[in-house]
């Protein structure tokens, strides 16, 4: 097995489950999480009034290795789940996949124009360490943000 993150959390079966995904440290330095969880502590967030699901139900080293039809059908199944959970505020990892999923070109991080119902979106960059654009520490401001906003 090649040490790939859709290896690791499809074996697993845990998200963002590979060693140094920066996922886990992010949500504890910007106050989400009392402590640094562990992958295998995922459904510790519930009590906390978080869950985690996923746009499309299968694991990918990056976005663009998912089709357009799959984002917009994940997309489509998204919109149900809010439909039945009634978050106060949806919030995906990454601009192109909001972006594909939604059919929102030219989106950028934080509060989107788009809600669904009652549920605010807010789109936060994907703490993929392939992601060179958000160093940690600007990965920390850009969740702090939105930890503000929750409350």
């Amino acid at each position: 097995m090649r040490d790939q993150p859709e290896c690791v959390t499809a074996v697993v079966g845990y998200n963002f489950a590979r060693p140094g995904n920066r996922f886990w440290p992010t949500l504890f330095a910007s106050g989400f999480t009392p402590r640094l969880f562990l992958p295998e502590e995922q459904q510790e967030l519930l009590p906390l009034g978080y869950g985690i699901t996923n746009v499309v139900a299968r694991a990918t080293v990056a976005a663009a290795d998912l089709s357009k039809t799959e984002l917009r059908q994940g997309g489509a199944q998204l919109v149900a789940k809010v439909q039945t959970y009634n978050p106060q505020v949806l919030a995906l990892l990454g601009i192109s996949v909001f972006e594909t999923a939604f059919g929102r070109k030219g989106s950028g991080v934080g509060l989107q124009e788009l809600q669904l119902g009652d549920t605010q979106i807010w789109v936060l960059p994907n703490p993929s360490g392939l992601n060179a654009h958000f160093p940690p520490r600007r990965l920390v401001e850009v969740y702090r943000e939105l930890r503000a906003f929750v409350g």
